[in-house]
């Protein structure tokens, strides 16, 4: 029979924050995946963990992989861990996981620690929808696109970032997204953990003072949905409703569900849109 791959969520500053069933998991297992040895080991150590590791990172995911799928496939099981927090996010664990459906090997998640989850709970923002970025891409153009989309984002928004990139990030939030709250959250969980509930703007001007230390995890908050909603209307009332309505129907569309539109664009009743028309 194949054998299972465990996602075991390990701390990400606090060493109490693992679960006894994941520290039973890394013992009984016959093997750790992790995504830096150096690093896992003084976990392990710490719970006299004896159980042989195998490095799994960003640079192996693929080749690597295979690996440990013909090893669950002969019957091993494996347990998969990052440096911190939950495997599979922001993570090159996905790959994997997508490697073990493929091949019909049971997956598990044993949950725990995740960044982006604690410093969303402990933001101050609204909690109820958010959208994860994880850390931005390097590439210009392709951040710029990710800025566009976020611009009328109405969830929060949770990214991460090295402490050496905060104030650029901030920056250019503050540019695409305009002045709004956000909370720094920095060292989670850890001694020096703080969560700075602040605006994007005052951000700025705080961490060019004063240098910041630790990744980071940086809560934004959504745009509100009536904020645009008026926005919207605002923009359809710099035109007549004729012009309006020729904006539709020079589109093909009949002249019925043109007047639909323009009442919904502009927030009034197609009675309203049929009578400016007379």
């Amino acid at each position: 029979m194949a054998g299972k791959l465990y996602l075991c969520a390990t701390p990400i500053g606090n060493l109490e924050d693992i679960t006894y069933r994941v520290v039973r998991v890394l013992q009984e297992v016959d093997l750790i995946a992790a995504e830096d040895t150096r690093n896992s080991i003084k976990l392990l150590n710490h719970f006299e963990i004896k159980t042989p590791m195998t490095s799994y990172h960003e640079y192996n995911k693929f080749e690597k992989g295979e690996k440990l799928v013909e090893k669950l496939q002969s019957g091993m099981n494996i347990a998969l861990i990052t440096d911190a927090g939950t495997p599979g996010i922001s993570d090159p664990g996905e790959e994997l996981v997508k490697m073990c459906y493929e091949a019909g090997i049971e997956v598990t998640s044993l949950p725990g620690a995740a960044a982006c989850i604690t410093a969303l709970t402990l933001s101050g923002l609204s909690t109820r929808r958010f959208a994860f970025e994880a850390f931005l891409p390097a590439d210009k153009k392709e951040k710029q696109m990710i800025f566009k989309e976020l611009e009328n984002e109405t969830r929060t928004i949770v990214l991460y970032e090295a402490p050496h990139r905060l104030v650029r990030t901030l920056e250019e939030l503050l540019e695409y997204l305009g002045n709004r709250r956000i909370t720094v959250c920095r060292e989670l969980t850890k001694k020096y953990e703080t969560a700075f509930a602040t605006t994007l703007c005052e951000a700025v001007s705080y961490y060019k003072e004063h240098e910041p230390k630790g990744e980071c995890v940086l809560v934004l908050e959504g745009r509100s949905r009536k904020e645009l909603r008026e926005e919207e209307i605002s923009k359809w009332e710099e035109m007549s409703i004729v012009e309006h309505m020729e904006f539709y129907m020079n589109q093909g569309i009949e002249k019925k569900e043109a007047m639909k539109r323009v009442a919904k664009d502009r927030g009034v009743s197609k009675r309203d849109v049929y009578q400016e028309l007379i």
